[in-house]
């Protein structure tokens, strides 16, 4: 994806995981260093299943944080899926 360095993608991520935990109705148990964590990974599972589609190196910060957005509500909604509607 983009190259925006470490800090860029703690920002990314943290936002990305934070929006999609509202999304997702999963913010109340997440906290920043999860919403962190789940936007990085989410990122990579978006940019992964963006790949096959689209050119995801040439999209820009818009489209980084977008990816980053469908991947963390991909991911969080396979956790929900896997621990129950309850725990997460």
């Amino acid at each position: 994806m983009l190259g925006l360095g470490i800090i860029g993608w703690i920002i990314i991520g943290g936002l990305a995981g934070w929006i999609g935990s509202k999304i997702m109705k999963t913010d109340a148990q997440m906290g920043i260093i999860l919403n962190i964590v789940v936007g990085i990974v989410g990122g990579l599972l978006g940019g992964w299943l963006l790949s096959a589609f689209l050119d995801v190196e040439g999209g820009g910060i818009i489209f980084s944080f977008l990816t980053c957005l469908l991947g963390a509500v991909i991911l969080l909604w396979i956790v929900k899926m896997v621990m129950g509607r309850s725990k997460v």
